[in-house]
């Protein structure tokens, strides 16, 4: 059964009814699930395609926190000690640019504004956009998460045309014999799964998300999981959201494209995305 509008505008009344002086920390926990990977190149042994799999399954499993007051938040991932690094074998340094977990993200919803830090290989961005409204289904599908009750709605991600056409030109040059480091699936309309509770009516969650009525403490996006494990409410210390403010200022764009251009950068002339092995 849906939710009718009405039902929708009467919670969010009660939220920003209820919400006001609640603040509080939220600690996530994220863990990505590697099916749709697979590395194909020639020129690695089977032990260093191995190594590369376990290396980027580590590199998704990360720790959050999301601090956040009446209109503000900030969501980052918490720091990690530095692992030592071998005396003797291989070693391989993944690095993600461009990912949805990377950087402090602040979201301000009084003026329905995100600040996201960012960065391209050791260049610092800081971008400045527009929250994007999400038009959530909402569901009477529930469970218990911990002692809370949530209930299940779902977002619709239709496939770009961006994403539409690298997927044709990875098709032209897989024909032509030029292949990949990791093959490209076809893309196709992506649901993100979200769980919610109206015991915390705080429209808040990890990451870009936001737009429901009440928190939200489990998110299935793509092929990663993101948990809540632990929720402080009210804390005797008063919460600071602090802004981000380092780095060139760029909207979502316009960092999008300088992205896009440091990968083609790294493509060379048959298609092939080089990555250094140390």
């Amino acid at each position: 059964m849906k939710t009718s509008i009405f039902t929708t505008l009467f919670l969010f009344f009660v939220i920003i009814n209820w919400a006001q002086g609640l603040e509080g920390v939220l600690y996530y926990t994220s863990k990505t699930q590697l099916k749709d990977f697979n590395i194909t190149s020639n020129d690695l042994t089977p032990e260093m395609k191995d190594e590369m799999m376990e290396k980027m399954k580590k590199a998704f499993e990360k720790n959050f926190t999301l601090h956040f007051t009446n209109f503000e938040s900030i969501y980052e991932e918490e720091e990690k000690l530095a692992a030592p690094k071998p005396t003797s074998g291989t070693n391989i340094k993944m690095d993600f640019i461009g990912s949805s977990t990377s950087g402090r993200l602040y979201k301000n919803f009084k003026n329905m504004q995100y600040l996201k830090e960012d960065d391209i290989f050791g260049k610092e961005f800081l971008i400045l956009d527009s929250l994007q409204k999400m038009n959530w289904k909402l569901t009477d599908e529930q469970k218990k998460i911990g002692n809370y009750l949530c209930f299940k709605a779902e977002l619709s991600i239709p496939v770009s045309e961006e994403d539409k056409k690298q997927y044709e030109e990875f098709k032209k040059k897989k024909e032509a014999g030029k292949t990949n480091l990791l093959e490209m699936k076809e893309p196709k309309e992506e649901i993100i799964e979200a769980w919610y509770t109206l015991d915390i009516p705080i429209s808040n969650g990890p990451g870009k998300y936001w737009g429901l009525p009440g928190l939200i403490l489990e998110l299935h996006e793509f092929n990663t999981i993101f948990l809540c494990t632990k929720i402080v409410l009210n804390p005797k210390e008063k919460i600071e959201i602090k802004v981000p403010k380092n780095g060139k200022k760029v909207t979502q764009k316009e960092f999008d494209t300088i992205q896009e251009k440091k990968l083609k950068s790294m493509t060379n002339e048959n298609g092939v995305i080089e990555i250094r092995i140390n």
